[in-house]
Parts: C-alpha cells; structure tokens; sequence
C-alpha cells in the first residue's frame, strides 16, 4: 500500500504542480480568460486515463490463462520503464517545469487548442502512468492472495495528498524543495518497481514465455507466510514475494544495482551546491 501511496504522491503532484503553474502564470499574466481552456484539458486527461484504467482492469477477462499473464507480465514490464523514466525525469526537471512550461504557455498565444492539449498531454502522462503501475501493483496483490483494495486505497490517499499540496503550493502556504523530495521518493520506488518487475517476469514464466518457473531461488513461505501480518506488509510496501524463481530474483537485484546506481549519480550530479525550497505559487519559480 505504501508503494502504491507513494506512486499517487508523485504523480499526482507532479500533475498538480504543473497544473498549479499554468494557472497561476494565466493568472499573473492577465489571462484568466484562458483558464477554462486549461480545466478543459485537464478533465481530458482524467477521463482518458480513468477509461484505461477501466480497459485494463475489464479486457483481459475473456482471455485465457496464458494470454492473461502474457498481457499482465508485458504491461508489467512496461509499468516498470515508464516508472522508471519519470523518476529519472523528475529528478533533473523538477528545478526548469515552471520555466519550461511558461516558454510554451507564450508560445500557445491565444490558439484555441493549444492550452488545452499542453494541460491534456501533461496531466496524461501521469494519469496513465499511474493507471498501469497500480493495475500492475493490484493485480501482483490479488494473484498473492491478498486484497485489491489496498493498493487502490493507497492510490487514492497518494492523489488526494498530491491535489492538497498541489493547491497549498499554488496559494503560497507551502514550500517544498522538490529536488529533495524527488529523490527520496525516487530511491524507494526504484525497490517498489524492482518487484512489479519481477512480478512481471513471472506473468511471462507462467505464459511460458521465459523458462525457470519450477526453478526457486528461495522459498520463505513457511517462514513468512504471505496472508501473515510480515509478509502483508512486505507485500504491500516493496512488492515482496515469500518464493521467487531465479530469474525472478535476477532480475530484481540487476533493476535495483542497475537503475538505483544510475539514480544516485544522477542525483548527485544535477544537485545544487545549497539546495533550496521550491514553491509553485503566481510568485515562484521552480
């Protein structure tokens, strides 16, 4: 749930954020004119990405077992990157959004479809990003035994913190210093999506698309039973599974050796000499 929680915190902010500062840029600028244009684009977004959400969770149900899992483990995988290119994307952008966003607000001018598509295409991207981590997140929950709820619930609380911060960084209320905030998050959900990941590798195991499903690396079950109080919140919090095969593990320690090297460098390299809050309000810059 945790992981789920923190995937609807950064998307969601990441979508408040730049919804936040078109509209306190209109606003400054005397363009309020233009804002239904924006809300348009932005009720575009949410109704996409409710509507793929929806695809995703009803249309593989009339497929057969081994399609199910080939489709799951694949959106799985693609979960993972997409996942993977936000946290790696927030990291170096979080300081140049409102600029980025203001240079295109300008050369919108007054074109009818302009603000609509920038607020539509920008809030989408999350939106649908975060309609397939958490069916992959949810479907890794029921396939284990556990329940659904959960990771749509933390989801949920993830998108209305994001839309409560969002609207207080716009009104001045808070400062936050998004850099600092995009990489802590980013380290944890490098281990979150290691495990949708590795689940997604076993979806195809069982398709029969990669060998080794009868190949454990480890078996904790009896140790950690997965409907125990532990191994609910290992679950819940880093996708954990009490038995995994080997590539399954493989790929796991390679996704997190692999990227959370590459994020810490990342990080490092683009991190300012003394880092400072950021607030997204008609008055800042980000």
């Amino acid at each position: 749930m945790l992981g789920n929680f923190l995937i609807g915190l950064r998307e969601g902010l990441e979508a408040s954020l730049i919804v936040s500062i078109l509209v306190a840029y209109l606003v400054k600028s005397g363009r309020r004119h233009q804002l239904p244009r924006v809300w348009a684009g932005v009720g575009l977004a949410v109704a996409v990405s409710l509507g793929f959400g929806a695809l995703l969770t009803f249309g593989p149900r009339g497929l057969t077992f081994s399609a199910q899992e080939a489709i799951g483990g694949t959106l799985s995988i693609v979960a993972v990157g997409l996942v993977t290119w936000m946290i790696f994307w927030m990291a170096g952008a979080s300081r140049t959004i409102a600029t980025d966003l203001r240079h295109r607000v300008d050369a919108a001018g007054d074109n009818a479809w302009s603000l609509p598509l920038i607020a539509a295409l920008a809030v989408g991207r999350e939106g649908l990003e975060t309609a397939l981590f958490i069916w992959a997140a949810t479907k890794a929950a029921a396939a284990e035994g556990g329940s659904t709820t959960g990771p749509l619930l933390g989801a949920l609380l993830g998108l209305a913190v994001a839309i409560g911060l969002g609207f207080a960084l716009y009104a001045g209320a808070v400062r936050i210093n998004l850099g600092r905030f995009f990489a802590i998050t980013g380290s944890f959900l490098i281990v979150v999506a290691a495990g949708v990941l590795a689940y997604g590798v076993h979806d195809l195991q069982e398709a029969g698309f990669l060998p080794g499903l009868n190949n454990l690396a480890y078996d904790v079950s009896a140790a950690i039973p997965p409907g125990s109080l532990v191994g609910t919140l290992l679950k819940g919090v880093f996708n954990f599974s009490p038995a995994a095969t080997v590539l399954e593990t493989a790929v796991w320690v390679a996704y997190v050796a692999i990227v959370g090297t590459l994020f810490v460098r990342t990080v490092r390299r683009k991190a300012p000499p003394v880092p400072k809050p950021v607030a997204a309000s008609a008055h800042a810059s980000a």
